[in-house]
């Protein structure tokens, strides 16, 4: 996808629609844990928090191995893996 004149990875689209949405949510909730660690001071909860949005983002596709250069089940085990690590 191009945005402003940049390229940005889109969500892996063979990810069925309810485990996307799951993912999603979890992405957002972390992003939130983020700025709340950021307005506590809370080195060690932004790291956490940030460890979470990296492992969403990597589950849905948009970080880590391209998601067109894996298998199809590559592409599941890295969507199930994330969902098994975010507790989502």
């Amino acid at each position: 996808m191009v945005i402003g004149g940049r390229r940005w990875r889109a969500t892996d689209p063979e990810i069925p629609a309810d485990v996307a949405a799951r993912l999603r949510k979890a992405l957002m909730a972390a992003r939130a844990e983020v700025g709340r660690a950021l307005r506590a001071g809370d080195a060690s909860a932004e790291a956490g928090a940030r460890r979470r949005v990296h492992a969403a983002k990597v589950a849905l596709g948009e970080r880590g191995t391209p998601w067109w250069e894996q298998t199809p089940q590559q592409r599941r085990q890295r969507w199930e893996a994330g969902l098994a690590q975010l507790g989502a």
